[in-house]
Protein backbone atom coordinates (compact mmCIF):
# COMPACT_ATOMS: atom_id res chain seq x y z
CA UNK A 1 0.00 0.00 0.00
CA UNK A 2 1.44 3.28 -1.49
CA UNK A 3 0.94 6.85 1.04
CA UNK A 4 -1.21 8.06 -1.13
CA UNK A 5 -3.66 4.69 -0.92
CA UNK A 6 -7.32 6.04 0.08
CA UNK A 7 -6.66 9.79 0.42
CA UNK A 8 -9.61 11.71 -1.18
CA UNK A 9 -8.65 14.32 -4.45
CA UNK A 10 -11.95 16.79 -5.58
CA UNK A 11 -11.68 17.44 -9.24
CA UNK A 12 -13.83 20.16 -10.58
CA UNK A 13 -14.39 20.07 -14.35
CA UNK A 14 -14.17 16.04 -14.42
CA UNK A 15 -16.72 15.17 -16.77
CA UNK A 16 -14.27 15.40 -20.03
CA UNK A 17 -10.67 16.56 -21.04
CA UNK A 18 -8.06 17.09 -18.68
CA UNK A 19 -9.94 16.95 -15.51
CA UNK A 20 -11.43 14.23 -16.96
CA UNK A 21 -7.66 12.53 -17.23
CA UNK A 22 -6.32 14.03 -14.05
CA UNK A 23 -9.17 12.53 -11.81
CA UNK A 24 -8.37 8.87 -13.56
CA UNK A 25 -4.50 9.35 -13.27
CA UNK A 26 -5.34 10.36 -9.65
CA UNK A 27 -7.09 6.65 -9.38
CA UNK A 28 -4.32 5.34 -10.70
CA UNK A 29 -2.06 7.09 -8.16
CA UNK A 30 -4.44 5.88 -5.57
CA UNK A 31 -6.52 8.39 -4.26
CA UNK A 32 -10.38 7.91 -4.12
CA UNK A 33 -11.90 10.59 -6.12
CA UNK A 34 -14.64 13.37 -5.67
CA UNK A 35 -15.58 14.54 -9.65
CA UNK A 36 -17.83 17.25 -9.83
CA UNK A 37 -18.98 19.00 -13.59
CA UNK A 38 -22.18 19.93 -15.40
CA UNK A 39 -22.75 16.77 -17.44
CA UNK A 40 -24.17 13.89 -15.70
CA UNK A 41 -24.72 11.02 -18.01
CA UNK A 42 -23.39 10.60 -21.79
CA UNK A 43 -25.72 12.35 -24.42
CA UNK A 44 -26.90 15.36 -22.35
CA UNK A 45 -27.29 18.27 -24.03
CA UNK A 46 -25.42 21.44 -22.76
CA UNK A 47 -24.55 25.07 -23.96
CA UNK A 48 -21.33 25.31 -25.40
CA UNK A 49 -20.62 27.69 -27.24
CA UNK A 50 -18.16 30.31 -27.39
CA UNK A 51 -19.81 33.30 -28.66
CA UNK A 52 -23.02 35.22 -28.45
CA UNK A 53 -23.93 34.90 -31.82
CA UNK A 54 -25.35 31.25 -31.56
CA UNK A 55 -25.88 28.14 -29.30
CA UNK A 56 -24.61 25.70 -29.38
CA UNK A 57 -26.49 22.27 -27.16
CA UNK A 58 -24.58 19.34 -29.24
CA UNK A 59 -23.68 16.83 -26.89
CA UNK A 60 -20.18 16.49 -26.21
CA UNK A 61 -18.37 13.14 -25.24
CA UNK A 62 -18.13 12.90 -21.44
CA UNK A 63 -19.92 12.97 -18.41
CA UNK A 64 -19.26 12.42 -14.51
CA UNK A 65 -20.50 8.78 -15.10
CA UNK A 66 -18.00 7.74 -17.53
CA UNK A 67 -15.22 9.23 -15.64
CA UNK A 68 -16.79 7.43 -12.51
CA UNK A 69 -16.70 3.86 -14.16
CA UNK A 70 -12.95 4.58 -15.35
CA UNK A 71 -11.81 5.88 -11.86
CA UNK A 72 -13.60 2.28 -10.42
CA UNK A 73 -11.48 0.36 -12.86
CA UNK A 74 -8.78 1.57 -11.30
CA UNK A 75 -9.66 0.10 -7.90
CA UNK A 76 -10.64 3.70 -6.23
CA UNK A 77 -14.08 4.83 -4.79
CA UNK A 78 -15.78 7.36 -7.12
CA UNK A 79 -18.12 10.16 -5.52
CA UNK A 80 -19.64 11.95 -8.48
CA UNK A 81 -21.59 15.67 -7.62
CA UNK A 82 -22.96 17.05 -10.19
CA UNK A 83 -22.47 21.16 -9.63
CA UNK A 84 -22.65 24.29 -11.45
CA UNK A 85 -19.53 26.63 -10.75
CA UNK A 86 -22.44 29.81 -10.75
CA UNK A 87 -24.39 28.35 -7.98
CA UNK A 88 -22.32 28.66 -4.78
CA UNK A 89 -24.65 27.08 -2.35
CA UNK A 90 -24.29 23.96 -4.72
CA UNK A 91 -20.42 23.87 -4.07
CA UNK A 92 -20.93 24.47 -0.70
CA UNK A 93 -23.38 21.23 -0.68
CA UNK A 94 -20.94 19.52 -2.70
CA UNK A 95 -18.09 20.30 -0.18
CA UNK A 96 -20.11 18.98 2.61
CA UNK A 97 -21.19 15.87 0.82
CA UNK A 98 -17.44 14.68 0.47
CA UNK A 99 -16.05 15.65 4.21
CA UNK A 100 -18.72 14.07 5.13
CA UNK A 101 -19.15 10.93 3.12
CA UNK A 102 -15.15 10.60 2.97
CA UNK A 103 -14.39 12.78 6.02
CA UNK A 104 -11.42 15.00 4.40
CA UNK A 105 -10.42 16.33 1.34
CA UNK A 106 -6.89 15.93 0.81
CA UNK A 107 -5.99 17.41 -2.31
CA UNK A 108 -8.29 19.89 -4.72
CA UNK A 109 -7.70 20.50 -8.07
CA UNK A 110 -9.45 23.40 -9.64
CA UNK A 111 -10.01 22.42 -12.92
CA UNK A 112 -13.50 23.41 -14.43
CA UNK A 113 -14.35 26.55 -15.82
CA UNK A 114 -16.84 28.73 -17.76
CA UNK A 115 -18.28 27.29 -20.78
CA UNK A 116 -20.53 29.68 -23.12
CA UNK A 117 -20.67 32.47 -24.51
CA UNK A 118 -18.07 35.51 -24.84
CA UNK A 119 -14.79 33.12 -24.64
CA UNK A 120 -14.71 34.49 -28.36
CA UNK A 121 -16.09 37.57 -28.58
CA UNK A 122 -15.02 41.29 -28.62
CA UNK A 123 -15.39 43.30 -25.71
CA UNK A 124 -18.07 45.36 -27.34
CA UNK A 125 -20.17 42.85 -28.19
CA UNK A 126 -19.83 41.05 -25.02
CA UNK A 127 -22.74 41.93 -22.18
CA UNK A 128 -20.83 42.57 -18.72
CA UNK A 129 -22.98 40.12 -16.83
CA UNK A 130 -21.02 37.78 -19.04
CA UNK A 131 -17.54 39.10 -17.78
CA UNK A 132 -18.98 38.68 -15.06
CA UNK A 133 -20.06 34.85 -15.23
CA UNK A 134 -16.65 34.09 -16.30
CA UNK A 135 -14.95 35.76 -13.26
CA UNK A 136 -17.71 33.69 -10.85
CA UNK A 137 -16.53 30.76 -12.42
CA UNK A 138 -13.18 31.01 -13.04
CA UNK A 139 -11.98 33.45 -9.93
CA UNK A 140 -14.93 33.43 -7.21
CA UNK A 141 -15.47 29.56 -7.62
CA UNK A 142 -11.85 28.18 -7.15
CA UNK A 143 -11.49 30.92 -4.31
CA UNK A 144 -14.44 29.99 -2.56
CA UNK A 145 -13.89 25.63 -2.84
CA UNK A 146 -10.42 26.62 -1.74
CA UNK A 147 -11.61 28.22 1.63
CA UNK A 148 -14.46 25.41 2.27
CA UNK A 149 -11.12 22.67 2.00
CA UNK A 150 -8.03 25.01 3.47
CA UNK A 151 -9.54 24.74 7.61
CA UNK A 152 -9.29 20.96 7.68
CA UNK A 153 -6.09 20.61 5.13
CA UNK A 154 -4.46 22.96 7.88
CA UNK A 155 -5.94 21.10 11.03
CA UNK A 156 -4.38 17.46 9.52
CA UNK A 157 -1.18 19.69 8.73
CA UNK A 158 -1.30 18.21 5.25
CA UNK A 159 -2.98 18.97 1.69
CA UNK A 160 -2.87 20.58 -1.80
CA UNK A 161 -4.45 22.89 -3.90
CA UNK A 162 -3.51 22.65 -7.67
CA UNK A 163 -5.47 25.42 -9.90
CA UNK A 164 -5.09 24.48 -13.36
CA UNK A 165 -4.00 27.65 -15.39
CA UNK A 166 -3.13 28.82 -18.80
CA UNK A 167 -0.22 30.96 -20.44
CA UNK A 168 -3.33 33.74 -21.50
CA UNK A 169 -3.11 34.61 -18.14
CA UNK A 170 0.35 36.16 -19.15
CA UNK A 171 1.01 36.96 -22.60
CA UNK A 172 -1.13 38.33 -25.12
CA UNK A 173 -3.45 36.52 -27.97
CA UNK A 174 -1.79 36.59 -31.59
CA UNK A 175 -4.56 38.11 -33.00
CA UNK A 176 -8.02 38.65 -31.79
CA UNK A 177 -11.05 36.71 -30.77
CA UNK A 178 -12.34 34.28 -33.38
CA UNK A 179 -8.65 34.95 -35.19
CA UNK A 180 -6.71 32.69 -33.02
CA UNK A 181 -6.55 34.62 -30.59
CA UNK A 182 -9.49 34.80 -27.39
CA UNK A 183 -11.81 37.07 -25.68
CA UNK A 184 -11.64 39.54 -22.64
CA UNK A 185 -13.53 37.05 -19.97
CA UNK A 186 -11.16 34.25 -20.80
CA UNK A 187 -8.09 36.42 -20.53
CA UNK A 188 -8.80 38.05 -17.42
CA UNK A 189 -10.35 35.31 -15.26
CA UNK A 190 -7.39 32.98 -16.21
CA UNK A 191 -5.09 36.20 -15.10
CA UNK A 192 -7.26 36.64 -11.85
CA UNK A 193 -7.09 33.02 -11.24
CA UNK A 194 -2.87 32.52 -12.05
CA UNK A 195 -2.29 34.98 -9.20
CA UNK A 196 -4.13 33.00 -5.90
CA UNK A 197 -1.02 30.36 -5.88
CA UNK A 198 1.32 33.19 -5.17
CA UNK A 199 -0.41 34.92 -2.17
CA UNK A 200 -1.88 31.91 -0.96
CA UNK A 201 1.40 30.33 -0.80
CA UNK A 202 2.62 32.90 1.89
CA UNK A 203 -0.51 32.43 3.68
CA UNK A 204 -0.07 28.82 4.32
CA UNK A 205 3.98 28.61 4.98
CA UNK A 206 4.28 26.14 7.94
CA UNK A 207 1.08 24.61 7.62
CA UNK A 208 1.47 21.72 5.53
CA UNK A 209 -0.41 22.71 2.76
CA UNK A 210 0.69 23.75 -0.52
CA UNK A 211 -0.68 25.82 -3.97
CA UNK A 212 0.10 25.12 -7.32
CA UNK A 213 -0.60 26.72 -10.32
CA UNK A 214 -0.01 23.92 -13.30
CA UNK A 215 -0.37 25.15 -16.76
CA UNK A 216 -1.56 22.66 -19.20
CA UNK A 217 -0.54 24.29 -22.57
CA UNK A 218 -2.41 23.33 -25.60
CA UNK A 219 -4.26 19.97 -25.07
CA UNK A 220 -6.06 18.52 -27.48
CA UNK A 221 -9.74 18.23 -25.52
CA UNK A 222 -12.94 16.91 -26.78
CA UNK A 223 -14.21 20.44 -27.10
CA UNK A 224 -11.27 21.79 -28.53
CA UNK A 225 -12.20 19.06 -31.32
CA UNK A 226 -15.51 19.82 -31.50
CA UNK A 227 -15.58 23.72 -31.18
CA UNK A 228 -12.48 25.89 -31.83
CA UNK A 229 -11.77 25.26 -35.82
CA UNK A 230 -13.96 27.83 -36.80
CA UNK A 231 -11.86 30.27 -33.97
CA UNK A 232 -8.43 29.55 -35.60
CA UNK A 233 -7.31 26.78 -32.81
CA UNK A 234 -6.50 23.18 -35.12
CA UNK A 235 -6.75 20.30 -32.54
CA UNK A 236 -4.37 18.09 -33.96
CA UNK A 237 -1.49 20.17 -32.35
CA UNK A 238 -2.41 19.74 -28.73
CA UNK A 239 -1.17 16.95 -26.40
CA UNK A 240 -3.76 14.22 -25.01
CA UNK A 241 -5.47 15.11 -21.79
CA UNK A 242 -3.81 12.00 -20.51
CA UNK A 243 -0.34 13.72 -20.47
CA UNK A 244 -1.70 16.32 -18.29
CA UNK A 245 -3.36 14.05 -16.01
CA UNK A 246 -0.03 12.14 -15.89
CA UNK A 247 1.82 14.95 -14.68
CA UNK A 248 -0.83 15.88 -12.11
CA UNK A 249 -0.51 12.74 -10.87
CA UNK A 250 2.68 12.85 -10.35
CA UNK A 251 2.68 15.96 -8.38
CA UNK A 252 0.42 14.77 -6.23
CA UNK A 253 2.04 11.60 -5.19
CA UNK A 254 6.03 13.10 -5.65
CA UNK A 255 6.15 14.61 -2.09
CA UNK A 256 7.59 17.79 -4.43
CA UNK A 257 4.66 19.88 -3.91
CA UNK A 258 6.02 21.88 -1.52
CA UNK A 259 8.78 22.78 -3.44
CA UNK A 260 6.15 24.24 -6.20
CA UNK A 261 3.89 25.91 -3.86
CA UNK A 262 3.08 29.74 -4.93
CA UNK A 263 4.85 28.87 -8.52
CA UNK A 264 3.72 27.63 -11.66
CA UNK A 265 4.12 23.76 -13.38
CA UNK A 266 4.31 23.74 -16.83
CA UNK A 267 3.12 20.96 -17.25
CA UNK A 268 4.30 19.61 -20.91
CA UNK A 269 7.96 20.40 -20.43
CA UNK A 270 7.79 18.59 -17.06
CA UNK A 271 6.03 16.07 -18.79
CA UNK A 272 9.10 15.60 -21.43
CA UNK A 273 11.73 15.71 -18.26
CA UNK A 274 9.56 13.16 -16.70
CA UNK A 275 8.93 10.54 -20.37
CA UNK A 276 5.57 11.28 -20.19
CA UNK A 277 5.45 12.15 -23.51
Amino acid sequence: MNEYEGRVAFVTGASRGIGKACAIHLAHAGFDVACSARTQHEGEEREHSSTIRKSDLRPLPGSLATTGIAIEAAGRKALLLPADLLDRPQLERVVGTVLETWGAIDMLLNNGRYIGPGHMDFLVDTPLDLLEKHLAANVLAPLLLTKLVLPKMIERGRGLVLNMTSDVAWTDPPDAAGRGGWGMGYAISKGALHRVAGVLAHELAGTGVSVVNVSPGFVATERMAADMAEFGFDATNGVAPEVIGRVVAWLATSGDAARWSGRTLEAQPMARELGFM
